[in-house]
Order: structure tokens, then C-alpha cells, then sequence
């Protein structure tokens, strides 16, 4: 199987997360993928999530029910460790669906509201740095 190449950051969707056109950032650094999410509530055996932010385009005022979720330990960049919430989704790149595990977080003071780890790029993706938005110019508008 072939890899695509795709760049440092792209603009795709997360159909079963109802966001559309969302900026995301290629990072190799990251194992995990992660996303925004404002509000998270776990009630019972659920998870209450609210994707919403003033700061990154296209996030709307989305609320999605997680009936399969756990927590994992994430470290960042700076060494620090962080337990969060981890979700199954599905992103689209190239107009294909893919399965995809999200760490929720909070990014609104990031510029991408999405990181893309390697977890989710091996086996599929390489990356070139001097690229951007490549699975997007690629989108049936």
C-alpha cells in the first residue's frame, strides 16, 4: 500500500463530530491526535462533549454524545502529563474516511484547533513540511 503525502496542515472534516472545513496541524512530534473540545460532562456511562470556540473557524456550537470513551495519559511537548479523555471518531483526507482516536483538550489558545499525531499517519500519510492543505485542494466543493 502506497502512502499520500500530505502537508504541515490541511483543512478536513469530522462528519460524525458535525465540523466541517477545520484547520488541522500535521505534527510528527505528537503521538496522539488531538482536539478541541470547550466542555466535556461525564454523566453515567457517557460522555457530554461541546465542541465550541469563538477563536477557530467553523466550530460551532456542537454537542456530541460519547457512549465509548476512556482516559489516557498524554505528555506534552514541555515534558508535562496530562490525563485526558479519549474518543473514537472518523476525519476525512482525500475524500476517504478514516477511523481516528482523539484526545480531548482544550486548545482555544492554539492556532490549530486539531493536531494530527502519528498514531493516526503511520501506515497511511508521509508528511512534507514544504506543503500545505493538500488533501483539501483536492475536496469536490
Amino acid at each position: 500500500m502506497s502512502k499520500k503525502i500530505i502537508g504541515r496542515t490541511d483543512i478536513v472534516d469530522f462528519p460524525k463530530l458535525g465540523l466541517f472545513n477545520i484547520d488541522v496541524k500535521i505534527d510528527t512530534g505528537a503521538y496522539t491526535s488531538a482536539i478541541h473540545c470547550s466542555k466535556i460532562i461525564e454523566e453515567g456511562n457517557q460522555l457530554k462533549c461541546i465542541f465550541n470556540s469563538d477563536d477557530h473557524k467553523n466550530f460551532g456550537k456542537t454537542e456530541i454524545i460519547f457512549d465509548t470513551f476512556w482516559r489516557t495519559n498524554v505528555k506534552s511537548s514541555n515534558g508535562y502529563k496530562e490525563n485526558r479523555y479519549k474518543v473514537k471518531s472518523e476525519v476525512v483526507f482525500f475524500e476517504k474516511t478514516y477511523k481516528i482516536n482523539l484526545t480531548l483538550s482544550t486548545r482555544s489558545d492554539m492556532k490549530f484547533p486539531v493536531l494530527i499525531g502519528r498514531q493516526f499517519l503511520k501506515l497511511k500519510f508521509m508528511v512534507d513540511v514544504d506543503l500545505e492543505n493538500v488533501s483539501f485542494k483536492t475536496k469536490t466543493k
